[in-house]
């Protein structure tokens, strides 16, 4: 099973699901770990999505399964556009099937993801 991941590894409150990958793949090698950008074209979207990404307001790591938990970020420019902008876009044209998200608070020290990332992916 694939499994996405996103990130900026350039800021700080958004690069934990990046840094740890290493590990992650190393506890999961059933798992293929793909490294994917929010605002790339998308041909080859799986049913179900799986993607493990930081969520804001969350205080330990939780299985999302479903778009409507996610609050819009404010757009003020194209720019503005995020990973939620890509899956309801997706949704929209039809390209989207099942998603599930395992978000990532981006507090939690580095050994604690891992051990909840891990414990949560079996779960979905």
């Amino acid at each position: 099973m694939d499994v996405w991941v996103f990130g900026n590894i350039d800021l700080a409150e958004d690069s934990l699901p990046l840094k740890i990958l290493p590990q992650l793949q190393r506890q999961r090698p059933d798992l293929v770990f793909r490294v994917r950008d929010p605002m790339e074209e998308w041909d080859d979207v799986p049913d179900p999505l799986v993607v493990v990404d930081t969520v804001k307001g969350l205080n330990t790591v939780t299985v999302l399964k479903d778009l409507e938990f996610f609050d819009a970020a404010p757009r003020v420019s194209m720019h503005d556009l995020d990973l939620l902008s890509q899956l309801q876009f997706l949704k929209k044209v039809g390209k989207l099937g099942h998603v599930i998200v395992v978000g990532v608070p981006s507090t939690l020290q580095p050994d604690e993801a891992i051990r909840q990332i891990a414990a949560a992916l079996p779960k979905v």
